[in-house]
């Protein structure tokens, strides 16, 4: 696969995040979990994190992982979620690029080496992952609907994804320990 599609590979896929047993992490030596917030953990129309969600998130952190949201979208609705979860956030990250979260990990001293990001677009999430150089479990979308902004990502999205599984690149998360795995 050519080196620019290559930015477009996910580590590892799952379907939901909530399928992912929160010991994988800790099993590949991920330290620090970024999530994306819409489509990955909930609605873009869920205001607050669901009792799921927090009981998933507690299940993360109790295995001493560090957890915080890193979403594009803006900071109020990304507040009043991180706030119900309890979860240090980037609000407006513009993913795909990097700087904001950069500088973000820089202040909480976290090494790159352990963090992996957990998001539902390959345009996004997967590419902004790679070009941060962590690791990257891409997940399918979690509700149907999207906001306006995401629908032309989806548009791109959906003949990578074919092209990804139709070459194989889409590595099942639960497929970690049958394989060596990168640093």
């Amino acid at each position: 696969m050519r080196k620019r599609v290559k930015k477009f590979v996910p580590t590892y896929y799952a379907k939901n995040i909530y399928e992912v047993d929160p010991i994988f992490f800790k099993a590949i030596g991920v330290e620090t979990v970024l999530l994306d917030l819409d489509n990955t953990l909930a609605s873009y129309k869920e205001l607050t994190a669901s009792d799921r969600t927090k009981e998933y998130l507690k299940k993360l952190i109790d295995l001493g992982l560090k957890v915080y949201l890193v979403s594009n979208n803006r900071g109020k609705r990304v507040r009043e979620y991180a706030e119900s979860a309890n979860l240090k956030y980037i609000a407006g990250a513009r993913k795909p690029l990097r700087s904001r979260t950069k500088k973000f990990l820089k202040n909480e001293e976290i090494d790159l080496k352990g963090v992996m990001m957990v998001g539902d677009q390959i345009l996004t999430d997967v590419y902004f992952a790679n070009r941060l150089g962590v690791k990257i479990l891409l997940t399918d979308k979690l509700v149907s609907e999207d906001q306006w902004t995401t629908r032309f990502n989806r548009i791109i999205d959906r003949p990578l994804r074919r092209r990804l599984h139709r070459k194989n690149k889409l590595k099942e998360w639960h497929t970690y320990g049958s394989r060596t795995e990168e640093s």
